[in-house]
């Protein structure tokens, strides 16, 4: 199959090279050259721009930062939606606003594509290892088109409901990790003040009602658990500025619809903090250190 795939960074990256692996002719674009570098090491085919990626592909996979983006690369003028063939299936993976998203595939649509969105959860490793959870939203004929190349990128796929549910489902589950991971630093932090060995205490509350996924497969305090950016000086993972951008479209998406999400609010607030720190390139599990101040 040929796919196009926009967006060839930490995530995007990984994500192409798995296709290459299962045999699909993928060209791809990035602005960094050295991305595009690495894809071409890889036997990606490199292009010049989104446009030339595009061209005869019959999956069109984007992975880009944000809104505006996602907005810039399909709408307009000079956008996919005016310049690649129509028949292409448009997935768009980046974690993008639902509001946005819903207003992308109504355009994609009108246009005569059939386009679904498809953000994930795994982080960088889950990318590398094929192993990612796809929240899809979008037409169920669609998500099944789509899914035999998601299968090769990921290894749960759920279809959420409707265009943008899949942008939905993503920035709850995020809304709930940030707040997790800030709970569980706390808790620990507080653990190795009454002078605990954070070892130790790690687990015994996986074994307790406390117990949850930063606890068990991404625990923040350095030394307690291998191969986790805490004990690789927060190197790596999942950015600090990337939680924080989705906290802020968990709670932008609230105040939309005027839910209540003061838990959120908080965390985007602490999470923010510690990114005026000069600690936004860190791992997002480095909020274990604000803890302690």
């Amino acid at each position: 199959m040929k796919v196009a795939f926009l967006g060839l960074g930490n995530m995007g990256l990984p994500m192409a090279l798995n296709l290459i692996k299962a045999g699909h002719q993928v060209q791809g674009f990035d602005l960094a050259q050295t991305q595009l570098d690495a894809f071409k090491a890889a036997c990606g085919i490199p292009a010049q721009s989104a446009s030339e990626a595009a061209i005869d592909a019959e999956v069109i996979i984007s992975m880009l930062p944000a809104s505006r983006h996602v907005e810039a690369l399909y709408l307009g003028d000079s956008g996919l939606l005016a310049t690649a063939n129509p028949r292409a299936l448009l997935i768009d993976c980046s974690t993008i606003s639902p509001k946005v998203s819903q207003a992308v595939a109504a355009a994609a649509k009108a246009k005569g594509f059939a386009m679904i969105d498809a953000p994930v959860s795994g982080g960088t490793a889950g990318a590398q290892a094929g192993t990612l959870t796809f929240m899809v939203g979008g037409e169920a004929h669609d998500v099944e088109r789509a899914r035999p190349l998601l299968e090769k990128m990921g290894k749960n796929i759920f279809h959420a409901g409707a265009s943008g549910s899949g942008q939905t489902v993503k920035v709850c589950n995020n809304m709930l990790l940030g707040i997790q991971m800030l709970g569980t630093s706390e808790a620990l932090r507080l653990g190795i003040a009454n002078g605990m060995d954070p070892k130790v205490l790690s687990d015994i509350m996986t074994k307790s009602s406390g117990r949850n996924w930063v606890l068990e497969l991404y625990n923040p305090c350095p030394g307690v658990m291998e191969n986790v950016p805490s004990s690789k000086g927060y190197v790596g993972g999942f950015g600090v500025d990337l939680m924080l951008k989705d906290l802020g479209l968990a709670t932008e998406n609230a105040s939309d619809l005027e839910a209540s999400v003061p838990l959120g609010e908080l965390s985007r607030k602490l999470y923010e903090a510690h990114s005026k720190a000069g600690n936004g390139q860190l791992d997002f599990s480095s909020v274990f250190n604000l803890a302690a101040d």
